[in-house]
């Protein structure tokens, strides 16, 4: 069996040889592409190896941060504004009648 193996494992190594090499070769095609079109490296999990920090990334984060927290500004006042029209909903008509003529006495 030894010898039969042997004959088999010696037809068998150069089409293994080859689609090692096809593997390898693949793999190095890619990170080139990767790395003439701008993309950052993978490691092992996923995570970029070196990500751009050029000026143009620096001021879109920058810019993005801004739009950030005036977009939660916003949302907090619509979330004021929510919560009194609830308040006014759910409020029994006398309740809500009664408050709109001490606001009115305030204002005389």
């Amino acid at each position: 069996m030894s010898a039969e193996f042997g004959e088999m494992l010696m037809r068998i190594a150069p089409l293994l040889i080859i689609v090692m090499g096809l593997a390898v070769g693949g793999w190095v095609y890619t990170t080139w592409l990767r790395i003439k079109h701008g993309y950052p490296l993978d490691g092992q999990w996923g995570q970029a190896l070196y990500p751009k920090h050029n000026d143009e990334t620096v001021e879109r984060v920058r810019l993005l941060s801004q739009e950030n927290a005036q977009l939660r500004a916003e949302l907090g006042a619509v979330k004021d504004r929510l919560a009194n029209v609830e308040r006014i909903v759910t409020d029994g008509a006398h309740n809500l009648e009664r408050e709109i003529e001490a606001l009115r006495g305030r204002a005389n």
